[in-house]
C-alpha cells in the first residue's frame, strides 16, 4: 500500500513531536513513525521522571557545537518563555529549581501528554512499534516502513542520537543523513560518568557513595555543582557537565572546597590544637572523605607545610580518568549532523531541500539542566514552521 503526506517525522521523542504538531497546525498533513511503542521515551525518565522541561537561562553560550553560532537563530524565535506558555496552557504545575531548571511538580507523563493532545488538536497521525526500513528518494521521498511504502514532501529526522540504547537509541537519523551524503563530525557520548582506572580506583572506593559541593576544571571551562564518588569514578552533575569537554588523557581538577582557601587548616590549628586534623577537616567536607584525605594525627602536632599540602590538594586535586561508562549511561549523544549542511532557521539540509534534521541527532548539544530539551523544543519548532 502507498500512502501520501506532506511531513513524515522520524522520531516520536522531544522534537519530533513538536516539528509534527508545528507542521500540523500549518495544515500540513503529517505522520510521526517510531519504533518505541511509547511516544516520549526519553521525556519520561528524565529529571527523575519529573522532566526537567527547559531552563530559563537558556543562551547560546550554553550549547557545544562545532559552529557555537548555529544554534542562536532557532533558541531566537522559540524561548524558555514560549514552551512555559505552552505548560500553563495545559495547566500543567511546574517549579524552578537551582540554576534556573524548570520542573513539571507532578510527571514527566504530563509533558508526553501535552505534546500528543497538541498532536491530536493539530491531526497528526502518529504510528509506534513500527520498523523503519528504508528512506530514500527526493521529491517525494519515499519511506518503507513496515513494508508499506510512505510517500512525503519532507521528512524530518528526530531519532535522537546514540545515547541509552536502551531507550531505542540505533543512530538512524546519522545513518540517513549520511545516505544523503550530509557531513557527520565525530560523535561521542556527552553528559555522562567519568571512569578511573584500577590504581586510582583502589584508593577512592573508600568513599564511593560520597558526595560534596566542588568545582570541577578542564582547560578554561569550570561548572561548580555536586560531585558523587561511585564505585567507578565519578559522577554528580559537575562531572556530567565537564565530561562534554573531557577527552581521553585530559587532567581534571578538582576544587572539593571552593569556599574556603587553601590554608584554612592552619587557622583551625591554632584555635584547637589539640583536634584530630580529620576532625577539623570533616568540618569542610563529609566525614569519610575527611577520613582519606586529611593527615594521620593532632592538629598541633602536624607541621603547618603539611596543612596546607592538604588544603592546596583538595583546592586543586588532579585526576586524569581512564574514560566514560558510554552511551548506555550518557544522557546525550556529543556531535552529529554537521551544522553546516543546514540551515540555521530551518534545520533543512542545504544540498536537499524537504529533508530535516533536528534535536539531539544535529551536533548541537546543551550543558545539563533542561537546555537540552530546549534545543529539543527549538529546532523542532523551526523545521515544523518550514516543511
Amino acid at each position: 500500500m502507498i500512502e501520501s503526506f506532506d511531513v513524515v517525522v522520524l522520531g516520536a521523542g522531544a522534537a519530533g513531536l513538536m516539528a509534527a504538531f508545528t507542521a500540523g497546525r500549518r495544515g500540513r498533513r503529517v505522520l510521526v513513525l517510531d519504533r518505541n511503542r511509547q511516544a516520549g521515551a526519553k521525556i519520561l525518565i528524565s529529571g527523575g521522571g519529573r522532566c526537567n522541561f527547559t531552563n530559563i537561562g537558556t543562551a547560546p553560550d550554553r550549547f557545544f557545537s562545532a559552529n557555537p553560532h548555529f544554534c542562536k537563530s532557532a533558541l531566537s524565535r522559540y524561548t524558555p518563555t514560549d514552551f512555559l506558555a505552552l505548560v500553563e496552557k495545559h495547566r500543567i504545575a511546574w517549579h524552578e529549581k537551582t540554576l534556573g531548571q524548570l520542573f513539571c511538580d507532578g510527571s514527566a507523563k504530563q509533558i508526553v501528554a501535552m505534546l500528543l493532545d497538541e498532536c491530536a488538536a493539530a491531526g497528526v497521525e502518529i504510528r509506534l512499534g513500527v520498523d523503519i526500513q528504508q528512506v530514500g528518494g527526493t521529491d517525494p521521498f519515499r519511506v518503507v516502513a513496515d513494508g508499506n511504502e510512505l510517500l512525503a514532501s519532507s521528512v524530518v529526522l528526530a531519532t535522537g542520537g546514540l545515547s541509552i540504547p536502551k531507550m531505542g537509541a540505533t543512530g538512524l537519523a546519522h545513518d540517513i543523513a549520511r545516505r544523503f551524503g550530509l557531513a557527520m563530525t565525530e560523535t561521542r557520548p556527552g553528559l555522562v560518568p567519568l571512569t578511573f582506572a584500577p590504581d586510582l580506583l583502589a584508593r577512592t572506593q573508600p568513599i564511593a557513595g560520597v558526595s560534596l559541593p566542588v568545582v570541577v576544571r578542564v582547560g578554561r571551562k569550570s561548572f561548580q555543582e555536586a560531585m558523587l564518588l561511585t564505585h567507578r569514578g565519578l559522577s554528580g552533575p559537575a562531572i556530567l557537565q565537564i565530561s562534554s569537554v573531557w577527552r581521553e588523557g585530559d587532567a581534571v581538577a578538582i576544587d572539593m572546597l571552593p569556599d574556603l582557601l587553601a590554608d584554612f587548616l592552619l587557622a583551625r590549628k591554632r584555635a584547637r590544637p589539640k583536634a584530630a586534623v580529620r576532625t577539623l577537616l570533616h568540618e569542610a567536607m563529609p566525614q569519610r572523605a575527611a577520613d582519606l584525605f586529611a593527615p594521620e594525627g593532632v592538629a598541633g602536632d602536624t607541621s603547618d607545610k603539611a596543612l596546607l599540602a592538604c588544603g592546596a590538594m583538595l583546592k586543586n586535586w588532579q585526576i586524569v580518568p581512564n574514560g566514560t561508562e558510554g552511551y548506555a549511561k550518557a544522557e546525550v549523544t556529543l556531535g552529529g549532523i554537521d551544522t553546516g549542511a543546514l540551515s540555521s532557521r530551518t534545520m533543512e539540509a542545504k544540498t536537499v531541500p524537504g529533508l530535516f534534521a533536528i534535536g539531539e541527532a544535529v551536533d548541537v548539544t546543551g550543558w545539563l539542566g533542561g537546555y537540552n530539551f530546549q534545543w529539543a523544543w527549538a529546532s523542532g519548532h523551526s523545521a515544523g514552521s518550514a516543511a
